[in-house]
């Protein structure tokens, strides 16, 4: 899998050759020897060496006499997946020194991104379907046809379906923006509790459940994820700076994580919970949050029996539950009441949503000055102040134990390197040494900072939930203010800017382009879902009912049948993606049959 068959042909007289290569994208990086081709035994027979090339990128080959160690040709290829190719060193011609290295196809590769493509015209054609089917339904002349066609009783049954409820996909605003804006006691949906009693106005309820869509979304592709997203590179982690498909989801839970802590806050208030309470109920989830990282879902598993003298203490439960208890806490300490009164009278261009918050928006600026302030002038032994980069044979390899630079040298500080992640992802094309943790405690700082431009975000949905152009409008405006930050941070560039985006660091970059991709997401959905109600957030609305239940137990039975089994050619693409595929529709299922049956597991 991901690799190709390539033949060197060295018909240099009296010449052995060192093949060096290495991929593209690996910035700065030493090349590593590949092979070594000798000269051909006999006159007119050149020297053969086999060797395989990684096909997952474009891969840099530099051909040196192996002799004076001087350049012979380079050049840059992108192999495909089965591909037979043959590198033929040579004169140009019989007496002219000048030498040419041409690249020829033996056997055409496969398309081994043809299933992802399959997968999503499949995809495509049953949302078309269902949304064809919807409109169907919301039909007058539709309906009676259905009518005459089956008795009475069904098309009710038919009509009132979850699939296709007339009243949603008909009327221009969604029932729950018609109704009165009176408090209500009505169930709401909190991230990590499922549905919880609260006390809101209709309308923010639901707010709530649209945005607790959006973190369900971001559960599904994390499970999708994880579980090896058909074994393609663009579905794992990337290496170090830039980002990929797996590099999205995290964050942007932890943005929704953010909006839907402001929005059960507010709810939990108005019903006069005391603030005393509340915190413990703040402290006692971030424990429990914590805790189920560390001695449930804790990689160290694989090794056999937990021993804490390995157990990993950062993670993904950890960061959450860390988050979670800051930016609760924080605005459980400044908590105001959303003023109800003049909420019609706003214009598009106030501020409210903002200097209300000016405590919270100062402490986090403080906090973000912190971040700053460790990672560029904190003194690392034997890494330049300041450094940013991965490592290994990075820049050049001067610094091969550098890897993550502050954030990397706090964790193994304050933590111990033997519990930090062993298998950093900057150890598959940069070859790292040293342990390294990408939820590590410097970049809990930026998810707390990621948060709580989440709770901005629910503040806009709550301050101005009447009015659905001034929600665009600040929609747009933040996703446009924080892409231009990551625009000035990066050079607009992955590895040159100031700060690179970097979901190992977690660093400011990241924070901002995935911020400001998750406010225009909003802005693209927010009128589909929440204002014209022509989708009601099915599938993925089931999963975000469980979500600790389904990412704990997603993460607990990888490896058991049927989420996993034994593949007939293990080499497929294609089979694995199959294979994750239906994994993640079992979870989806399995949320919905709980999800039918009133089963929620909170904490």
């Amino acid at each position: 899998m991901d690799q190709a068959l390539l033949l060197i042909h060295n018909e240099l007289p009296r010449t052995n050759l060192t093949v060096y290569w290495n991929f593209d994208c690996c910035y700065h990086c030493l090349l590593r020897v590949l092979a070594s081709v000798s000269q051909g035994r006999k006159a007119g027979e050149p020297g053969v060496a086999a060797v395989a090339v990684s096909t997952q990128h474009w891969s840099i080959l530099q051909l040196n006499d192996t002799a004076e160690d001087t350049e012979v040709c380079r050049l840059e290829y992108k192999f495909g997946e089965f591909g037979n190719y043959s590198l033929l060193v040579k004169h140009v011609r019989d007496g002219v020194s000048e030498i040419a290295c041409d690249l020829v196809v033996n056997k055409e590769p496969v398309d081994s991104n043809l299933p992802v493509g399959i997968a999503f015209l499949v995809g495509m054609a049953l949302i078309i379907v269902v949304s064809i089917l919807r409109f169907l339904l919301s039909l007058e002349d539709f309906q009676n046809w259905i009518s005459k066609a089956i008795n009475s009783r069904e098309t009710d049954r038919l009509i009132n379906s979850e699939l296709g409820s007339p009243s949603r996909a008909s009327d221009p605003q969604p029932e729950a923006w018609r109704r009165s804006a009176a408090p209500l006691r009505l169930r709401c949906v909190d991230t990590f509790r499922g549905p919880v009693k609260c006390m809101l106005p209709k309308t923010s309820l639901f707010l709530m459940e649209q945005l607790s869509l959006r973190a369900e979304m971001a559960l599904t592709i994390m499970v999708f994820v994880n579980y090896g997203g058909g074994k393609y590179w663009y579905f794992k982690h990337s290496s170090w700076n830039g980002l990929t498909v797996a590099d999205l989801v995290f964050p942007w839970f932890v943005f929704i994580m953010g909006a839907s802590i402001f929005l059960s806050m507010t709810s939990i208030l108005q019903r006069g919970c005391s603030k005393i309470r509340l915190l413990g109920k703040i402290a006692w989830r971030s424990f429990l949050l914590i805790c189920i990282g560390i001695f449930v879902v804790n990689p160290n598993y694989c090794l056999g029996p937990l021993s804490w003298e390995k157990a990993r203490i950062p993670g993904v439960l950890q960061r959450l539950g860390a988050t979670y208890f800051v930016v609760a806490v924080l605005e459980l300490l400044f908590a105001r009441p959303v003023p109800e009164t003049c909420a019609s009278e706003r214009s598009c261009f106030s501020l409210l949503d903002i200097t209300a918050s000016w405590p919270q928006w100062l402490f986090v600026l403080i906090l973000e000055g912190v971040w700053l302030a460790l990672t560029f002038f904190l003194p690392v032994p034997g890494c330049p102040t300041g450094y940013l980069g991965p490592g290994g044979i990075g820049d050049g390899g001067r610094y091969r134990n550098c890897t993550g630079g502050a954030a990397g040298y706090v964790d193994r500080l304050l933590l111990g390197e033997q519990h930090l992640y062993q298998h950093p992802s900057s150890a598959v094309l940069y070859h790292t040494e040293v342990a390294y943790d990408p939820e590590g405690i410097l970049g809990t700082i930026n998810s707390i900072v990621m948060a709580f431009l989440g709770v901005q975000a629910g503040k806009i949905f709550l301050y101005y939930k009447d009015q659905t152009r001034g929600i665009l409008i600040r929609f747009a405006a933040w996703g446009c203010l924080l892409g231009l930050v990551s625009v000035a941070l990066t050079k607009a560039s992955e590895n040159e800017g100031f700060i690179p985006v970097n979901k190992n660091l977690w660093s400011v970059s990241y924070v901002t382009t995935l911020s400001s991709l998750a406010f225009l997401i909003l802005l693209a959905l927010y009128p589909v879902v929440d204002v014209k109600g022509l989708w009601t957030g099915a599938p993925f609305f089931y999963p975000g009912m469980n979500s600790i239940l389904v990412y704990v137990g997603h993460e607990v039975f990888a490896n058991y049948f049927p989420f996993q089994w034994k593949l007939g050619d293990q080499q497929s693409h294609k089979e694995h993606l199959v294979q994750n595929a239906v994994a993640t529709a079992l979870w989806v299922l399995i949320a919905y049959v709980l999800y039918k049956k009133k089963v929620f597991w909170k904490i």
